[in-house]
Order: structure tokens, then sequence, then C-alpha cells
């Protein structure tokens, strides 16, 4: 099995050489600090203060992330996840217990969505049946727990799977975000471990 685990985290840690998402070199040059911004709304981990957890798969990573501008935080099924960001349930599904690593089974990812005052939302995926702490329209703080993870959908591993996109001109955009670390904010870094 640690075999298995192996080869998954040395496929993930490819870079992200596949996308053609302009946003990639982008992406790219924030998360090795060579541009800077400070305009971004800082995020907070989605997890317990004090927990550390391992991302093994960044924005635009090969694995299965070419065109997303997501990241994988590697975590036990049943650990708490928490609120990024105060906003508002706008959509959820906690029914599923299927998930592998097969297309197929992308229909069958449990989700929270969350909509900030901004109008962007995070999204937070593969959380195990029954896991979602929220209901639709629910308020939410920044710290709450919202859901536990799991390993449904189309998922290899249990992790959380998490993304933030913004609404142009009504169409959707993935965009990379900041967290607090205990090291400052920053763009996280596939297979590191981050703690708050």
């Amino acid at each position: 099995m640690k075999a298995i685990a192996v080869v998954v985290l040395a496929i993930i840690a490819v870079s992200c050489t596949v996308s053609k998402d302009p946003q990639r070199q982008t992406a790219r040059l924030l998360q090795k600090g060579k541009i800077k911004e400070d305009t971004s709304w800082v995020y907070a981990l989605p997890y317990d203060a004090g927990k550390s957890h391992l991302v093994v798969q960044g924005y635009y990573s090969s694995f299965s992330h070419k065109n997303r501008s997501a990241l994988d935080f590697k975590m036990k099924k049943g650990t708490r996840i928490l609120a990024a960001r105060d906003g508002v349930v706008v959509r959820m599904q906690e029914e599923n217990n299927k998930g592998g690593w097969n297309k197929k089974y992308r229909q069958f990812a449990n989700y929270v969505v969350v909509q900030h005052a901004d109008s962007t939302r995070a999204g937070y995926w593969h959380l195990q049946q029954n896991g979602v702490l929220v209901k639709l329209g629910d308020s939410v703080k920044q710290g709450q727990p919202i859901a536990l993870s799991g390993n449904t959908g189309y998922s290899s591993m249990p992790h959380l799977h998490f993304m933030v996109w913004k609404s142009s001109n009504g169409k959707w955009t993935q965009v990379p975000t900041r967290f607090m670390t205990r090291k400052g904010p920053g763009y996280l870094r596939p297979l590191r471990k981050y703690k708050y």
C-alpha cells in the first residue's frame, strides 16, 4: 500500500507542464514568490489550528489538476473541515458513498460551496457520506466546522479538494488563493505540509 502511495505522490509531484491556461504561469510565479501581490483575500487553512496536512496536488498539477486552480490536502476520512472564509452555503451534497480513481465516480462527490461577500465561491470536495455539518442558506464564519473529509467522487485517496472561483461577465473563473500559515500569508505549494 505504501508503494502505491509513493507512486501516486510521485505522479502528483510532476510540475504544471500540461495546462495551457494562462493563469498557470502566474500561479507558479506566485507560489515561488517570484511575483508578489497583496490585494487578494487571505484565506484560513481549512482545518483545525495546530494541525498540518500535506498538499498532495497544487494549482494546475498534471495528475488531475491540469486545468484547475485547486489544491488537494491529504487527510484521513472524518477530519474536520473548517470554513476558510465567512460566507453563505449556496450548494451542497452529502448523500453519496461511492468513490474511486475512475471518471465514472465524478458525479458521486459530496461537497459544500460557500459564497463570500465579494461573490467569489469556495468549494470543498470529496466529503464523507452524511459529512456536511451545515445546511443550504446557512451563514458560516471563518474557522467554523462545515464538513468531514472523505473519499467520495473521482478520488484516488482520502483528501480535501479546495478551490475558489469568481464570476466575471457571466463566466466563472478559478483563481489561486493565498492562505495564512505559521510563516505568514502565501500561496501553497505541492508536497509541503502547512500549519496555522
